[in-house]
């Protein structure tokens, strides 16, 4: 009895990634710890920019969090890569990359880049499964370059 009442106020795993891929399906997150104005004006100059959503980790999740909440506190800050991170939900997988070089952000115009580079190139990713994601580790934290020849070379 007391662990059904228990149950009725803890957050559902199963219902919270359920919710968080389908409301994030084909988009891509920004997860911060505070980005300052001229980063983000950056961001909103480049094609798209605006589009990606943001979402600042500093603030706690409630009893109840969001399943946004959920996956960042629970399942992508653990891992402790830095901050800020670029995470694009494709189909199950949560495809996560630091956007970080020489210990600041990188520029907003290699988003573009790095988005054309997953999966191949992503420090962890996250794939549906249990009760939360299975985790696969990447490319290493150290790497963060960018092959800006990647994205726009020609077929043969």
């Amino acid at each position: 009895m007391l662990a059904k009442i228990i149950a009725a106020f803890r957050p559902d795993p199963t219902a919270l990634r359920t919710r968080f891929l389908q409301r994030f399906a084909g988009k891509t997150i920004i997860v911060h710890a505070g980005l300052s104005i001229g980063w983000v004006g950056e961001l909103n100059k480049e094609a798209g920019g605006g589009s990606h959503f943001r979402i600042d980790a500093r603030n706690a999740p409630g009893r109840k969090p969001t399943p946004i909440e959920w996956v960042v506190h629970h399942h992508i800050l653990p891992h402790k890569l830095p901050l800020p991170l670029l995470v694009k939900v494709n189909g199950g997988q949560l495809l996560i990359r630091h956007l970080t070089r020489n210990h600041a952000p990188v520029h907003p115009s290699e988003i573009y880049w790095m988005l054309g580079e997953f999966p191949d190139r992503a420090h962890l990713v996250l794939s549906a499964g249990g009760k939360g994601f299975a985790v696969t580790r990447g490319i290493p934290v150290s790497d963060n370059a960018v092959d800006f020849d990647a994205a726009f070379s020609e077929p043969d």
